[in-house]
This record gives structure tokens, C-alpha cells and sequence, in this order.
């Protein structure tokens, strides 16, 4: 893999340029960016810090509010003792941002509520007030030039948006100063289509932050780029051989479901149906094949049955052993039918998985975990996170089974991923090695 080429950032004429990337109108999508030079499989493109960002309130202990660091023995704020920090520098660095919540926490108590995306936005309102200059993560898109899709906004999410307009209010009157109510709903639609989820390196949430300059990057269900993270910095390599002209395109959805959930779920979430070569030649459902070949009114419905299956697990809120039947039952009915690679067979299967790990049920998610792999293989492209993440979780199961030859087997497959994906240095692979050498 080429070495990784530093970001050289220039001021001309009050503007600013990202070594080997340029700003472009891209037919059919808008603004977006594409190389001006050549790029490598597994090759920088750029990285950018977070324009703002947030801990996960779940991850609290865990990780350093600040540098997302995971460590044991994280110092706790004096005041509220809720945020905890690498050291005494994350604490003062983090203070702008922290100080926000830090007496409302205790003043609220349990009642202290504030969704993440409200938690986000105040940080963005906050530090809008205190930077007059455009930042480093704001090289070619400043944090207000993000889409909003405000007028777009169905009534649900303007609902939603509404609330936590609310708790906004509520939770960060003393320290924050508040737009027009329209300029609140604007930020909150930017914020919704423009946000990032950070990730740990088995795809668990750990935060959410805003990266405007990542932001603009398009779409596309083949990506060229992937977007990894060192703590709160966002990194964008390549996962294709690119050219000079090349579009940079990222995925904004998991890429297991078929064309039409896809395109559903970009037009819920982004306002836009994609027609890039993978969605022009729809994937098929995959059904069991049977000297009778099944109806396709039977197929029809069962992909109906399988999508309000989803819906509802997602939104049930029941014991893990229920849930996990949940998942067993569906899996009988959609087998009858399906085959195991088919993708909501692999759904749900990826649920159950869950709930078996949440039970300590080793020996269930492996089974499950097992069934998954080789489909995940062929139905994500190439350095899919959702891949590596589903080997280092075998891997890890099977080394705490004392499985090890097995283990190992499996981490050094996530490994040739994320050396891609996250780049050889990165923190994660070190342990990963340190992982994989151990008796």
C-alpha cells in the first residue's frame, strides 16, 4: 500500500484547498468532490477533525469525553461527576463544550435527558458563538452551507425535530443562545442528513459528531472511499483504485438490503433515490430452490412479512429471551421460503447474533455468526466494515472459547480489511496483532 499523503491545506483568497481533491457540480447529485490525482486501494484521500461532537451518554467511563479514548482508569469531572477524561488536558479541552451540560446534569438530576442529536446541535450553536473563522474541518464546506432538506421534512420528523427543539430549551437555556425557531429546525434537518455516527471497530456506537467537509461527499451503493475513525478524526481512503476525475462516493446505508429497501431507506433518510450501476441491475431475492418453483405471490409476500418483521423487532422493547424467539420464529417462517443467504434471513440472523451475545450465550452466536460470514463475504464489496466486524467478533468469540487456531484465523481476516479500511498505523490494528499473538 502507498504511504499515506499528508492533507496540505492552502489560503487563497480566503478559501481553502485539499491537496489532491477539488469541489465539483456532480450531474444529477449537486456539490461534490472528486481527486485530482491518482489514488491506491487503502490510500488516504483526506482526514478531517469533527466540526463538533458527542459521547454517546452509554459510553460514559468507557471513553474519554473528549479524544473518544478507551482506557481504564478515566479521571472524572469534579463538578458533575457524570464525564470522564484521559487526563487533566482532555478535561480543560473539552471544557468549552462540557460546560454545557455539566451543571444542568446536576441541577436535572435523572431528569437529564437530552437526545444525542439535541446534545450535538447545542455544541454546534455553542461554538458558532465563540469561532468567527472558518475551521479545519470546514476546508471546502463551511458548517452552515450543509444541506438541509428542511422543506422536505415529513411531519413525523418535524414532530421529532420539535421535541427535541424542546429539550433543547430545556436542558441548555443557561449556556447556550438560541436562533428563530425556523433556524433551530433548519440546523436540526442539517444535523439529521448530514451527521456521522462514530464507530468502534466492531461497529458499535460510540458517538456522533459533524465533519462538513466529509459531508460532501455523495453517494453511491459501489463507494469509492470508506470513512474510518481515529478517536473524533474522520479518515477517507480509498477502497478502489481511483483516477484523475474520479467522484469520491461513499455509502450512506448498510448496502446488505436489496435495490428497492435501499432507495427506501435514501429517501426516508436523504431525500434522493440512487442510480448507480449496482441499483440499475436490481438484486434478486433469494428463495430455496424446489423441483416446484415457488409462486412468486408467495415470494411477494414474504418480503413483505420480512420487512414488517424488521420494523417491529427494531421497535420492540421486550426481555432478551423473547426477543430472541422473535428472531427464531421469523427465521422459521422466512426459511420455508428463503434461503439462508437470503439478505433478511441474514437480518435477522445478525439480531439474533445480538441477543445471543447480550445472554452470554457463546455457543448461539457463534452458530449464528458462522451462518452469517460467507454470504457477508459476497454481498458487501470489497473492505466492507460490516465484514471485519463480524470476523473480529467470531474471532474474539472463538479465542475466549480457546478456540485459538480458529481465532486466529478469523482476526487475520478482519486484519487485511482494516489495514484498507483504517490504515495500517492505526490504533485498532495494533491491538488487533497484540490480539492475535496471544496464547
Amino acid at each position: 500500500m502507498p504511504p499515506s499523503k499528508s492533507v496540505v491545506c492552502k489560503s487563497v483568497e480566503f478559501l481553502w484547498i485539499i491537496d489532491g481533491l477539488e469541489r465539483f457540480d456532480s450531474p444529477g447529485k449537486g456539490r461534490g468532490l472528486r481527486v485530482t490525482r491518482a489514488f491506491k486501494v487503502g490510500e488516504l484521500l483526506f482526514s478531517c477533525p469533527a466540526y463538533t461532537h458527542v459521547l454517546s451518554v452509554r459510553e460514559r467511563g468507557c471513553y474519554c469525553e473528549f479524544c473518544f479514548t478507551r482506557k481504564e482508569g478515566l479521571a472524572r469531572c469534579g463538578k458533575c461527576r457524570k464525564a470522564f477524561y484521559c487526563n487533566a488536558k482532555c478535561q480543560k479541552a473539552d471544557w468549552a463544550m462540557h460546560k454545557l451540560e455539566c451543571s444542568a446534569m446536576m441541577a436535572f438530576g435523572e431528569n437529564w435527558c437530552p437526545s444525542e442529536m439535541t446534545r450535538l446541535v447545542a455544541r454546534i450553536l455553542a461554538k458558532k458563538k465563540t469561532q468567527k473563522e472558518r475551521c479545519g474541518s470546514e476546508k471546502i464546506l463551511p458548517v452552515g452551507e450543509m444541506q438541509s432538506h428542511v422543506e422536505d421534512v415529513d411531519n413525523d420528523k418535524r414532530e421529532m425535530n420539535e421535541a427535541d427543539i424542546a429539550g433543547l430549551h430545556r436542558f441548555y437555556s443557561k449556556h447556550v443562545e438560541f436562533p428563530d425557531h425556523k433556524d433551530l429546525l433548519t440546523l436540526f434537518s442539517q444535523v439529521a442528513c448530514n451527521g456521522f455516527t462514530i464507530e468502534d471497530d466492531e461497529l458499535s456506537h460510540l458517538g456522533t459528531a459533524v465533519y462538513p467537509d466529509v459531508a460532501l461527499v455523495n453517494h453511491s451503493c459501489l463507494p469509492s472511499v470508506i470513512v474510518t475513525y481515529n478517536g473524533t478524526l474522520a479518515e477517507v481512503r480509498a477502497v478502489q483504485d481511483m483516477k484523475t476525475g474520479d467522484e469520491v462516493l461513499i455509502s450512506y446505508i448498510d448496502l446488505l438490503y436489496p435495490t428497492d429497501d435501499r432507495n427506501n431507506r435514501l429517501r426516508e433518510s436523504y431525500y434522493f433515490t440512487c442510480d448507480c450501476q449496482e441499483c440499475k441491475s436490481k438484486s434478486q431475492v433469494r428463495v430455496r430452490k424446489r423441483s416446484d418453483p415457488i409462486e412468486p405471490e408467495v415470494i411477494n409476500n414474504m418480503v413483505r412479512y420480512a420487512r414488517k418483521t424488521i420494523r417491529e423487532f427494531r421497535a420492540v422493547k421486550t426481555p432478551p429471551s423473547e426477543l430472541l424467539e422473535i428472531c427464531q420464529q421469523s427465521l422459521e417462517e422466512m426459511g420455508a421460503v428463503f434461503e439462508d443467504s437470503n439478505v433478511y434471513m441474514l437480518h435477522m440472523m445478525y439480531q439474533a447474533m445480538g441477543v445471543c451475545l447480550y445472554m452470554q450465550d457463546v455457543d448461539g452466536a457463534i452458530r449464528y455468526g458462522e451462518k452469517i460470514l460467507k454470504p457477508y463475504g459476497k454481498i458487501y464489496p470489497p473492505y466492507s466494515l460490516n465484514v471485519s466486524s463480524m470476523y473480529l467478533k467470531l474471532g474474539r468469540l472463538y479465542m475466549g472459547m480457546e478456540r485459538h487456531s480458529l481465532g486466529v484465523k478469523s482476526l487475520k481476516k478482519a486484519m487485511a480489511i482494516m489495514e484498507v479500511a483504517h490504515g495500517k498505523d492505526h490504533h485498532y490494528l495494533t491491538e488487533l496483532r497484540k490480539e492475535i499473538t496471544q496464547k
